[in-house]
């Protein structure tokens, strides 16, 4: 069952989710190009280009409307990896959180069925 929303709902959810996707699009490519030895220092080289791929097609997929549940999903397991990377190494939670936070707020807007059976 899909509700309908109201246009400053899906403003605000196209908004948010389009500048966090740029942001996961430009974190990959920081994995993949431009400082691959922050992965390095976290342990993590051998798995960065599968990680950043993952988070391509996480961001990729919660930005449409009919993937973004699953997206949504995606990027909150990828996020929970962040953090208890962060944990482990010593490294500030907050940026990770209030990614995840901001994942989870658009996934609301944009389906508030969401949790729903």
């Amino acid at each position: 069952m899909k509700t309908n929303l109201s246009k400053s709902k899906k403003v605000i959810g196209w908004s948010i989710a389009g500048t966090l996707t740029a942001f996961y699009l430009f974190s990959a490519t920081g994995k993949l190009f431009l400082h691959p030895e922050q992965m390095q220092q976290m342990n993590l080289a051998n798995w960065r280009i599968i990680i950043a791929l993952g988070e391509i097609a996480s961001a990729l997929l919660f930005l449409f409307p009919k993937t973004n549940k699953y997206g949504t999903l995606l990027l909150s397991s990828y996020m929970g990896g962040a953090i208890i990377i962060h944990m482990t190494s010593g490294m500030s939670i907050a940026m990770p959180a209030i990614f995840l936070i901001l994942v989870w707020v658009v996934g609301f807007l944009r389906n508030p069925e969401f949790l729903k059976s």
